[in-house]
């Protein structure tokens, strides 16, 4: 997440007071109101145009954060009350897409890329109109032209023709943000997500200023398993440590007041990705590979499976550790379900691939459900909580963690390494450069996200508050302790 803005308060909020409900058992009998008492009658709607507009985004932001989407409505009359009796009696969302787009919030979005701005001089020479091919340029009485909008395909040749960049490229923000253009707009004038070529990187999430990009929530799956009795089971990623000024175990008590049998480090399992991932490193050294990529992180793997497919055999195939820490987690608690929580969008996708996780939480939903169950983490106190994982392990969750854990184990002397933080445009086209035998480094660290997991789409914090925050507290932890073995690793 770059920076606070208000769709992300108001998407928060929206969670939370849907999670009061649930808490007070009201749900199903409250929700048809919640959009009115959002936004009531004499309320002053910036952005939008009336009250009953407002009242219908609020209604369809409600529908991915109790695990459904646009697609999910066939009758426009049936109400939230029943989408939210089926969320809380499904067990599990099984929906195939992970993220949606709510047409009612898009379509307030520019329609075309290209304006005339007030610096044309109504030149003589009409470049822009000589050289548009669909003849979508007219000029105004005093010369000065326009685009007529019905006509214009966005090409951009007459922002090139004009001798006084008169005319302004205007981008659609979540489309600029996607760096695999796997987000464009359908016959309708709505952004539509191509899963098949989304990476889950989550970028067009925040990037959307009208908060109409969600993931599909499974909060209320998990409240309702919960409430229903059965064991379930948190682990939690290492950039927790980012969100929160208070210690890890203060955090971790806060998440089992949910209602969670327990609540383990991920960063157990990231160990165990540690000393596979070094091992298996030498290996392929030794066996004359020219390089490997990591495999933590699960936008960076769905890049290369589905757009960079040449880098395929130069990715680790050690298991992430999400995947160590749920088999962890299953290995203590064999009738539990797990949940994994971190600030990452595409590890929804890796837990539809691994029969050890069953659910998938956001920091973001966290600190929802926090706030709707009265929760301060503040002040839980630590609980019984003895957070004691490998310092390395802990800092998996910022950009050089996983590159410095490997070095760690003291496998490779020397190895030279680099790290690619931030899938955009450009490090794609660098790991293409990669993929072709060209990598400067015998180890390459890749992370979607700019500064690590800390800066993930799905954090409840700032990137610059989790990445101070998350610095604060791994300083804490004691750097002496000794790189796992084979014989005694954790």
């Amino acid at each position: 997440m770059a920076f606070a803005n208000n769709v992300l308060i108001v998407r928060r909020v929206l969670m939370a007071r849907l999670v009061n409900l649930w808490n007070q058992g009201q749900l199903v009998e409250k929700i048809d109101r919640l959009p009115i008492e959002l936004t009531p009658r004499n309320a002053k709607v910036r952005g939008r145009c009336c009250v009953h507009k407002e009242r219908a985004v609020w209604k369809y932001k409600s529908f991915p954060l109790l695990g459904f989407d646009m697609q999910d409505e066939t009758d426009e009359l049936v109400p939230l009350s029943y989408y939210a009796s089926e969320a809380l009696k499904r067990g599990k969302n099984t929906k195939e897409n992970i993220l949606c787009v709510i047409d009612e919030a898009c379509s307030a979005c520019v329609q075309v890329n290209y304006e005339v701005t007030n610096l044309c001089r109504g030149c003589v020479a009409r470049a822009c109109y000589m050289n548009c091919s669909k003849h979508a340029i007219t000029f105004d009485r005093n010369g000065q032209a326009k685009i007529d909008h019905d006509k214009c395909i966005s090409c951009g040749i007459c922002k090139e023709a004009c001798p006084y960049h008169a005319i302004v490229y205007i981008p659609i923000p979540c489309e600029e943000a996607c760096p695999v253009k796997a987000i464009s707009k359908d016959e309708n004038g709505i952004e539509h997500i191509d899963e098949s070529k989304c990476i889950y990187c989550g970028k067009c999430i925040n990037a959307c200023p009208f908060g109409s990009i969600f993931e599909i929530s499974q909060v209320f799956d998990i409240l309702s398993q919960i409430r229903s009795g059965k064991k379930v089971v948190a682990i939690v990623a290492p950039s927790i440590m980012g969100q929160y000024s208070e210690s890890l175990e203060e955090i971790f008590n806060a998440i089992k007041k949910i209602g969670f049998h327990d609540v383990l480090e991920v960063a157990q399992g990231a160990m165990e990705t540690t000393y596979n991932e070094a091992k298996e490193l030498k290996e392929k050294l030794e066996e004359g590979q020219a390089f490997m990529t990591t495999s933590c992180c699960p936008s960076y793997i769905a890049l290369v499976e589905k757009h960079v497919k040449d880098m395929k055999p130069y990715v680790s195939h050690t298991g992430s550790p999400m995947y160590f820490s749920a088999r962890i987690a299953k290995e203590k608690y064999p009738d539990a379900q797990v949940v994994f929580i971190g600030p990452c969008v595409a590890k929804r996708a890796e837990a539809r691939k691994d029969e050890a996780v069953d659910f998938v939480m956001t920091f973001e939903e966290v600190q929802s459900v926090f706030d709707g169950l009265g929760i301060d983490v503040s002040q839980v106190g630590k609980g019984d909580f003895v957070c004691d994982a490998h310092r390395d392990g802990k800092g998996f969750g910022m950009t050089g963690g996983v590159l410095g854990a490997v070095k760690a184990q003291g496998l490779i002397p020397d190895l030279k390494a680099i790290q690619v933080a931030n899938l955009n445009k450009k490090n794609i086209a660098l790991l293409r450069a990669f993929a072709k035998g060209k990598s400067p480094a015998k180890f390459v660290e890749v992370m979607a996200c700019e500064g690590g997991c800390i800066t993930g789409p799905s954090a409840n914090v700032d990137s610059s508050t989790g990445t101070r925050l998350f610095k604060l507290a791994l300083d804490k932890f004691a750097t002496s302790q000794e790189p796992i073995s084979e014989s005694g690793k954790e």
